[in-house]
């Protein structure tokens, strides 16, 4: 009996953490689409499109790059198809970053240790999903 209601805690807590991550994964996805890019309140991240596009303005690819972003956000929410979702991520993710480390490092918040973060976000996702 105690054994089972352990268990049963632990499930609960387990599915509880999951949320947490999931909410707070989607919130990276939204905040940096709609504020960062849409809302252009940070700059650095048109100039990041700009830089690897080699286009002399980037607004609309930033912008477009942006509504996906919070397209991923609601996708996330949604949970629907989520082992998809999380290799979908982790791909946009990983791709990005490693354009961005060739291309345009200088203009990374943290330079070239932008990798290590990123690695380090695409495991939590992994590791989020595998344990849905």
């Amino acid at each position: 009996m105690l054994l089972q209601l352990i268990n049963y805690h632990l499930q609960i807590t387990r599915m509880a953490l999951n949320r947490f991550v999931t909410l707070g994964i989607a919130a990276v996805w939204f905040v940096n689409g709609l504020f960062c890019k849409v809302l252009n309140f940070t700059p650095r991240h048109e100039l990041i499109v700009k830089e690897i596009l080699r286009l002399p303005s980037s607004r609309f690819f930033t912008v477009t790059i942006g509504i996906l972003e919070v397209f991923m956000a609601i996708w996330i929410l949604s949970g629907i198809k989520s082992r998809l979702n999380a290799i979908t991520q982790i791909i946009v993710i990983g791709l990005m970053n490693i354009l961005e480390y060739i291309m345009v490092p200088e203009l990374l918040l943290w330079g070239r240790m932008n990798l290590i973060f990123a690695f380090m976000f695409m495991s939590l996702i992994a590791i989020n999903e595998v344990n849905v």
